[in-house]
């Protein structure tokens, strides 16, 4: 289940985002961006957009790509699985504004330290997906979210000259390598061959170890031989950068 928070009040996906916060900082947050439907990625944005109801606070602004929200409508808030937020109270005060975005088109989002800019950046998986550029303060961070094999992104990164960070994913070990492969995701061999293609020197942070599978890839991991130091991301953890 993927979510980050990043200052209290943007969420980065939505998966786990009710699981793992309090009421009160649920209610904190007036961003959130989708990288892809994936329900591992969009689970509790519903209960977390029921939780803010009649906090008499602005909408939440969730943005996502065009056809990401096509699904968010169809399958998500579409009254039929649950409410339409987005007409609810009414049409002229929703509790959800929905912000289309575009690939490698940068936005910004003013947050209480500054202005937080994001790029979306297209990626390599069975669902239209974007990776994000996220950039504050003369520092950014690179988010592939989930992937297989992938290019633009990695030239993203490349050309960002303060990245301070990369954090990308791996799913299945070795073995499953055809799994991997079929579903679009990275092993620990695939993914060596997705690091070396970043040219900065820079902190890897990995999630999306698949839970049958954890010791098996993280032995993998600290196994392989890769061009860049690693970390697995840690639950509940606040990482600065």
């Amino acid at each position: 289940m993927t979510s980050f928070l990043i200052g209290g009040t943007v969420a980065v996906d939505a998966g786990a985002i009710t699981r793992a916060l309090t009421l009160a900082e649920q209610r904190a947050i007036r961003h959130v961006i989708i990288t892809h439907t994936h329900i591992d990625h969009t689970s509790s944005l519903p209960f977390l957009i029921e939780n803010l109801f009649g906090n008499d606070s602005e909408p939440v602004s969730i943005y996502c790509t065009r056809s990401v929200l096509g699904a968010v409508r169809r399958h998500l808030f579409n009254n039929d699985t649950w409410p339409d937020f987005s007409t609810i109270p009414n049409h002229l005060y929703p509790s959800v504004r929905f912000q289309v975005i575009e690939p490698e088109v940068p936005f910004t989002i003013t947050v209480a330290s500054g202005e937080l800019e994001v790029t979306p950046v297209p990626v390599n998986h069975v669902v239209p997906t974007t990776g994000l550029l996220l950039r504050q303060d003369g520092s950014s961070l690179l988010f592939t979210s989930d992937t297989g094999p992938t290019e633009r992104v990695w030239e993203v990164a490349n050309a960002a000259d303060d990245l301070s960070a990369v954090i990308t994913e791996c799913s299945f070990p070795n073995r499953l390598q055809a799994v991997a492969d079929a579903s679009l995701h990275l092993t620990p061999h695939t993914l060596a061959g997705e690091l070396a293609k970043l040219t900065r020197a820079v902190t890897v942070y990995l999630y999306h170890f698949k839970p049958p599978y954890l010791e098996e890839l993280r032995a993998e991991v600290a196994s392989a031989a890769l061009p860049h130091p690693v970390t697995e991301l840690v639950q509940d953890r606040v990482y600065r950068f």
